[in-house]
């Protein structure tokens, strides 16, 4: 194996270990929100709404996926529907007041078990890692294809 091929197997497996660690971890610091559930309120947040068959297309789900998240989002009281005031047949999704809250107090955990995580790192170690992720996001199959 070259080390171009071990390397990518590295990355491969240290990657899975994170989003294990992400799904995890998404549990302890709220106990009612999932990493999907934090993710999809995350995109509602960042969007200002959109439709529930705009997330199944942004996040290439089933739309029977989204329907069962959305629907405990809502019976949660974290997201409503709201008539899209230029179409009225339409149902755009937000998030509620309680929402927005429950996001930020995951956000805040999150930000401070990165910040905890990465405290002892050196500030250039960080600059190229954060450089390196965000050209890893903005090839091909990226943070926009996910």
């Amino acid at each position: 194996m070259s080390a171009a091929e071990s390397a990518v197997e590295t990355i491969q497996r240290e990657m899975t270990i994170f989003a294990r660690r992400a799904r995890a971890s998404a549990g302890r610091m709220h106990p009612e929100l999932s990493l999907v559930s934090y993710t999809l309120l995350g995109h509602l947040e960042e969007s200002g709404g959109c439709r529930a068959t705009d997330l199944a297309a942004h996040y290439a789900l089933d739309k029977s996926t989204v329907s069962r998240q959305v629907a405990a989002l809502e019976r949660a009281g974290l997201i409503e529907r709201r008539l899209d005031p230029e179409d009225h047949r339409v149902q755009v999704l937000h998030l509620t007041e309680a929402g927005q809250e429950i996001l930020a107090q995951v956000t805040r955990s999150r930000r401070a078990a990165f910040r905890e995580r990465l405290a002892n790192w050196p500030e250039e170690d960080l600059v190229r890692f954060a450089a390196y992720l965000e050209r890893y996001n903005a090839g091909p199959g990226g943070a926009d294809a996910d």
